[in-house]
């Protein structure tokens, strides 16, 4: 008997239990979804020869930073593959295999030809998708444009299936087109709710057309069928913390961080966990709203545990405003000094707006506010390429506003709030409007 997965493809197992498990950890991961690790590794116990089994386990442990065994996984896949694996098995493989072994570029290159030739292959087209994904990390300034293209290059071979729909109307809303994006969003989540990235896709289209107080219902009578261990937990709450700010409610947003977010209660995967930390308590500092030394300190001792050396674009961003808001100049210029250090060797796809960032923010910390807008001005529209979402990176923008507007530069401030207003309704970007 011969089994395959939910996309119609073959699995080179010969377990009908292996096979059904392999299912349900799949559909788990893609729908970030509990459940993940319990499934594969009853397929892995089924099925001790399946590749592709160890292949997503490999996937679920390097989601959560746990390096050395998802290369182990990863190993083993490329072993048992090489034994009795078909050739887009061997494909499938090693394209994850690399991402374990911290080689993207090669892994987004083979999965871009892969799909041509196997395009239901959803575990390896949702790798350039994401804010986290090959595409976003790739230090590209037009990956939002590129998620829509590879998305729509392959969309007649999906129709309405839950998963693809949920990344179709995420690229399109990331990339601009939110009306767009919303309305296939809504259709990916109508078609099943129990999926953490649609709802949080969703959060994201209403986040950037406007509907602020909708989104924040939305959540919240959502979280409770959403155990707190599942995968985007901490970050669809990080969600509900930054529609508090743009509803008015820092006190909201301050203690949604202290129960959810906060490192010692949130299981997230470690880049969530900082990331997310960091961006809520700068915003809530910057915009003049009191953080507890100790919550930066306690983040500051997580970060420094699991990101201890400079390597993703994105998080080094993060950690370089960590440090400056806890007056780590030792820390802050060690980073520095690696990411240029990365530069110079040709290391940092997203090129010089990082360090800019990173001295952005010292300058920021140190109230040094006209430096800070300064530095920044010149590569604003260059801080896609850390890649994240426009939610995430709002952030930076942020921080040149709130700098534009303490250095006196009130003209610049409002034509930036205008352009913003232009793009994304925000209640809380209108009411800084009517105050500068």
């Amino acid at each position: 008997m011969s089994f395959e997965d939910r996309y119609g493809l073959p699995l080179s197992t010969s377990s009908e239990a292996a096979a059904s498990a392999y299912r349900n950890g799949v559909d788990a991961m893609l729908s970030a979804w509990p459940g993940v690790t319990q499934a594969l590794d009853a397929a892995i116990e089924a099925d001790g020869d399946f590749a592709l089994a160890y292949a997503a386990r490999s996937r679920a442990h390097l989601i959560y930073a746990e390096v050395q065994p998802a290369r182990e996984k990863a190993a083993t896949a490329r072993t048992l593959v090489a034994r009795n694996g078909s050739e887009r098995e061997k494909s499938h493989v090693e394209i994850l295999a690399l991402t374990a072994e911290g080689q993207p570029v090669k892994a987004l290159e083979l999965a871009l030809t892969h799909l041509d030739r196997w395009p239901r292959d959803a575990m390896i087209l949702s790798l350039p998708l994401g804010a986290f994904g090959l595409f976003a990390f790739s230090g590209m300034a037009d990956h939002d444009a590129a998620r829509v293209n590879l998305c729509e290059r392959h969309k007649a071979h999906y129709g309405e299936d839950w998963w693809f729909l949920t990344f179709l109307g995420w690229s399109h809303t990331e990339n601009g087109n939110v009306e767009t994006g919303r309305r296939i969003t809504q259709r990916a989540f109508d078609l099943r709710r129990e999926n953490g990235h649609a709802l949080h896709a969703l959060a994201h289209a209403m986040f950037e057309d406007g509907s602020t107080v909708d989104a924040a219902g939305l959540i919240e009578g959502w979280l409770p069928i959403y155990r707190r261990d599942a995968l985007l937990h901490g970050h669809v709450t990080w969600h509900q913390a930054l529609l508090a700010l743009e509803n008015d409610d820092p006190d909201r947003a301050s203690a949604i961080y202290a129960e959810h977010i906060q490192p010692k209660l949130n299981p997230a995967p470690p880049l969530n966990v900082m990331t997310d930390g960091v961006s809520l308590l700068w915003r809530l500092q910057a915009s003049g709203h009191r953080v507890a030394r100790a919550q930066w300190r306690d983040l500051a001792d997580y970060a420094g545990r699991w990101f201890p050396k400079a390597g993703n674009a994105f998080a080094d961003v993060h950690l370089a405003l960590l440090a400056a808001m806890t007056g780590d100049w030792s820390a802050l210029e060690q980073r520095l000094a690696e990411i240029e250090t990365r530069r110079e060797q040709g290391k940092l796809p997203a090129g010089p707006v990082v360090p800019a960032i990173c001295r952005a923010g010292r300058a920021f910390a140190e109230q040094n506010f006209r430096q800070c807008a300064e530095i920044l001005e010149p590569v604003a529209h260059e801080v896609v390429r850390i890649g994240g979402s426009h939610a995430q990176r709002q952030m930076i923008e942020d921080t040149l506003l709130i700098a534009l507007m303490k250095s006196g530069e009130a003209a610049k401030a409002r034509d930036l709030l205008d352009r913003r207003l232009h793009r994304r309704p925000s209640p809380r970007d209108a009411r800084w409007r009517a105050a500068v």
